[in-house]
């Protein structure tokens, strides 16, 4: 038969009964309104930078004692405002919105459309993995730092129940990283009503602060910020790490882009987010020039006392919301990292069928939760958390602008001048947070750099491993290729069935296959080579997954793809491949997999040692190749051997 490749929506048998399943899903089908999107990003997109309030100008207040002048306090209201104006809703929300990789937003698809444009960029990949892994060092932050500072809300209500804030966090938290493995999926529908409350509840005590001191709003003015910064000396520009505090969930706009649409995120940010942001942050400036007390949570000095309970219990939940979409985002990342060949393969659950996002990924949680409440007890309060943070993100964001200056010239046409201008301003504004957060790092800010450096490690690692053993397949391949000269011959007796090799090599005859012959002698009546590899593009367009080419009668060779945001689903693959008119029983497969058993080379001439058995490691504990390709454990056959790197 002719080379053919096609992608069809078809149904695939999905166990011995014969029970019927759909095929890999396709890009999430985002047919809700504009107003519903909006809606539902509100308890995705904003929880994080949404219940910044809580401990942003707490943290300036901190650096600069109880009693700041009024000079001080209209210049932190005016960097605050403007840091979100230049980071948040220019960078972002405009700029990086605009470039995305077909649909999918955020740092790892960024690194992969600037990669794939350009094969070699070996650096870009690396400075794209390294602001990847800083955000799993301050994603452990978050929850510890949000669920804290609500909870420390009790202190104005009742000053005595201080002792109790802490272990309040730890069970909280405990309780929901406990729940993700039952997924979102039922109580996720509240989460953009919940927000909604959440934001128009914040605008409108920020109101109630501004009509107590009206003469705060000249901090509108820009110069305020500027003028601070240039008289403050070192206090104002150590400042800068606690003002930064209020964009550290701007990339998550980014990042979630393909789960919504930039439409969406962009209408919930400009009519909501950003003016409920920027009044909240305006009314606790207001009350500290009315002279309110400053030595607890300002945030909470807002509300009338008979409200404080109802506001504690709606922040504890907004922040708790807020933790869910960071937790989210690190499955997700996660699922980015292993497609693309950057992490091992991982258990990845979907906890429900309705949206492709509603994923847990067991080992990530639970180390996620062990470094959450690591920091919540060792740290103890939102204040000496906020010393730790930061530092990591702006570290990210500081990548993705050097990102974001290739993708203005190559993906949008602007010329360099135009790009390194716009680029050149957005990095002066990312080094000054950059070089005021390295000041945290004696205070705590280590830990999650140090998180990050451990992620990038094993990532860089696990490749290192992984482009060594398959240079090993394709050389053994190279030399046993003399077997295929047989096989097309017609040498090998056949036997009814068909058989599917999954490949981890480009040719034409994998290892797997010369194992198989030399050993057993004979071959299906039909055979499939499938070579499976990711693409550099979240979602592969239709009617190129596949691409078969028949290398000798019934035996032929598939080059498979799938986007690093699809799941790959080998058996659905199948019976596409026969309702385009191949001659097969896809309901009678037998799955060849290699159980390859990673050792060092005893010529020493290999891999560093350490290198080579942290990735043996990797190896060992990865998640079985039938779990991630979905195969039917009862049809697979396991090859082992023995890989000396």
């Amino acid at each position: 038969m002719a080379a053919a490749s096609g992608d069809q929506t078809i149904q695939h048998q999905r166990d011995a009964a014969g029970t019927l399943g759909k095929g890999t899903p396709r890009r999430p089908v985002r047919d809700a309104s504009l107003a519903g999107l909006s809606l539902a990003a509100l308890g995705v997109v904003f929880g994080d930078i949404g219940t910044s309030p809580l401990y942003t100008f707490k943290t300036v207040l901190d650096l600069n004692g109880d009693h700041p002048a009024p000079a001080t306090t209209l210049g932190a209201l005016s960097l605050i405002v403007w840091t979100l104006i230049l980071v948040t809703s220019i960078k972002y929300v405009g700029l990086a919105m605009s470039v995305d990789n077909e649909g999918e937003g955020g740092i790892l698809a960024l690194m992969s459309l600037l990669g794939v444009r350009h094969r070699n960029r070996s650096v870009i990949i690396l400075v794209g993995l390294f602001g990847a892994a800083l955000i799993y060092g301050d994603g452990a932050i978050t929850p510890a730092i949000s669920v804290l500072s609500a909870l420390e809300g009790t202190n104005v209500i009742a000053p005595d129940l201080q002792h109790y804030v802490l272990p309040a966090a730890v069970v909280i938290l405990l309780g929901l990283f406990a729940v993700q493995r039952q997924g979102t999926a039922r109580i996720g529908i509240f989460f953009g009503p919940i927000m909604a409350l959440w934001f128009v509840t914040i605008g409108l005590l920020g109101v109630w602060g501004i009509a107590r001191h009206p003469s705060v709003l000249v901090a509108l003015n820009p110069a305020y910020g500027v003028e601070f910064l240039l008289s403050g000396g070192s206090r104002a520009f150590l400042l800068l790490g606690g003002v930064f505090l209020c964009v550290t969930g701007a990339e998550a706009l980014y990042a979630d882009m393909g789960h919504f649409g930039r439409r969406p995120i962009r209408l919930a940010w400009t009519f909501l987010v950003f003016p409920a942001l920027v009044l909240n942050y305006a009314g606790q400036a207001a009350i500290v020039l009315a002279g309110v007390p400053t030595d607890d949570n300002i945030f909470f000095r807002l509300c009338p006392k008979p409200l404080l309970v109802p506001l504690v219990v709606l922040a504890t939940v907004a922040t708790i919301i807020a933790s869910q979409s960071i937790i989210t985002g690190a499955f997700s990342m996660t699922r980015q990292a292993v497609q693309l060949g950057w992490l091992p393969r991982l258990r990845i659950v979907q906890t429900s069928a309705a949206g492709y996002g509603q994923i847990y990924v067991p080992s990530v949680n639970w180390l996620l939760m062990l470094a959450t409440l690591g920091l919540t007890v060792g740290f103890g309060s939102s204040s000496r958390l906020a010393a730790a943070y930061g530092i990591a993100v702006s570290g990210t964001m500081l990548i993705t602008t050097l990102l974001l200056l290739l993708a203005m010239r190559e993906v949008r046409g602007w010329s360099w001048l135009v790009a390194g201008s716009v680029a050149g301003a957005l990095a002066i504004v990312d080094l000054g947070f950059l070089s005021a957060n390295l000041a945290k790092v004696l205070q705590g800010g280590w830990v999650p750099l140090a998180l990050g450096f451990l992620v990038y490690g094993l990532m860089v690692i696990f490749r290192a491993g992984a482009s060594a053993a398959q240079r090993l397949r394709r050389a053994q391949a190279v030399r046993d290729s003399e077997i295929l000269e047989r096989l097309t011959a017609g040498h090998f007796p056949r036997v009814p069935g068909t058989a599917a090799f999954l490949a981890r090599s480009d040719y034409v005859a994998p290892p797997i296959l010369l194992w198989h012959l030399k050993n057993n002698r004979s071959l299906h009546e039909a055979v499939f080579i499938l070579d499976v590899a990711t693409a550099s593009i979240p979602y592969v367009p239709l009617g190129s997954h596949v691409d078969i080419h028949e290398i000798a009668p019934r035996v032929w060779r598939a080059n498979v793809q799938f986007g690093f945001m699809e799941r790959p689903d080998i058996p659905a693959l199948l019976w596409r491949v026969h309702a385009l008119g191949y001659a097969f029983d896809p309901a009678d497969v037998t799955y060849y997999v290699a159980h390859e058993q990673i050792v060092a080379r005893e010529d020493g001439a290999g891999l560093p040692r350490f290198i080579e058995g942290i990735y043996a490691f990797l190896q060992r504990n990865s998640a079985p190749l039938t779990e991630y390709f979905r195969v039917p454990r009862d049809k697979v056959v396991e090859i082992g051997r023995e890989l000396a790197l």
